[in-house]
């Protein structure tokens, strides 16, 4: 674990209660000015990929382009600068996202020249996981993510189970069907398999045979009653997030617990709460 930030100085606690927080009028105004800034620069990726507007426009979209580098590289400076342990910082998910949205920008300038034109396009692109630094700002997509790496090990259990019911129906086809009616390998027939079990059904491949057509329906069947196993799972752990979160904070004067993420004051005595994002930032 990294050392906690010395000397924590009125500029840092000053910085952090911007940057971090977000009941504070500074905060709220921060917050807006960066999400837009995401998503102009997002835009600008998107649009310089088409070649009429690359042609025309796109000097332009390069200076923009390092504008918004320039002030995302000023925000995870500060970020390191005022974070109260700057290294665990630096290894969390926002983090790796605020650094490598800023990344793909400078590495491209040590590829001049043409013959690094697919490097550079692909470090272009790369940029595109600024996107990532929005979810910074949306509390319900933080509880998605947690419960999806909580419920990683059961989902992990029932795509291995899929799998294995992938494998023995293709099998069964392969030995049905045969290459005459285009199962023509067991890797072909699973192919056939994944695309009916998840109701694509490109059409590319079909059985002939009564059988088969038979299990194929089961297939679909089956494809239908597994979307809803890794609903429930997520769905689950969503719901013991929430109730994770709301247990975040303690109020500094009567140590009431279970107070609601978007609570301002404690809702047993009024005293003002820790801002979210601050408790977590101390407790890290």
């Amino acid at each position: 674990m990294g050392a906690p930030a010395d000397n924590d100085t009125p500029l840092k606690q000053q910085l952090r209660g911007i940057i971090f927080g977000t009941n504070t009028t500074a905060g709220r105004y921060f917050d807006l000015i960066l999400m837009v800034c995401i998503i102009l620069s997002v835009g600008l990726i998107l649009i310089d990929t088409i070649e009429p507007i690359h042609q025309a426009y796109g000097g332009v979209i390069r200076v923009a382009e390092w504008i918004f580098t320039i002030i995302f590289t000023i925000e995870y400076l500060v970020r390191l600068y005022c974070s109260i342990n700057r290294w665990h910082y630096a290894r969390s998910f926002f983090g790796v996202v605020d650094l490598v949205s800023i990344l793909p920008s400078y590495l491209a300038l040590i590829f001049p020249g043409a013959n690094f034109a697919l490097a550079i396009r692909i470090l272009r692109l790369f940029r595109i996981f600024r996107v990532l630094k929005l979810l910074r700002y949306l509390s319900e997509g933080n509880i998605l993510l947690r419960a999806m790496v909580h419920s990683s090990r059961k989902i992990f259990i029932f795509f291995f189970s899929v799998s294995l019911i992938v494998l023995v129906l293709s099998v069964i086809m392969y030995v049905i069907e045969g290459p005459q009616n285009g199962f023509s390998s067991i890797p072909k027939a699973m192919y056939w398999t994944i695309v009916t079990i998840t109701t694509v059904g490109y059409g590319d491949i079909t059985p002939q045979t009564s059988l088969g057509q038979a299990i194929a329906a089961a297939t679909m069947l089956i494809g239908y009653s597994i979307l809803a196993i890794p609903t429930g799972i997520l769905t689950a752990e969503i719901s013991q997030e929430m109730g994770r979160e709301r247990d975040l904070r303690k109020c500094s004067n009567c140590g009431h617990k279970g107070h609601d993420k978007n609570a301002s004051y404690c809702n047993h005595c009024g005293t003002e709460l820790e801002s979210l994002e601050l408790e977590i930032e101390q407790k890290d």
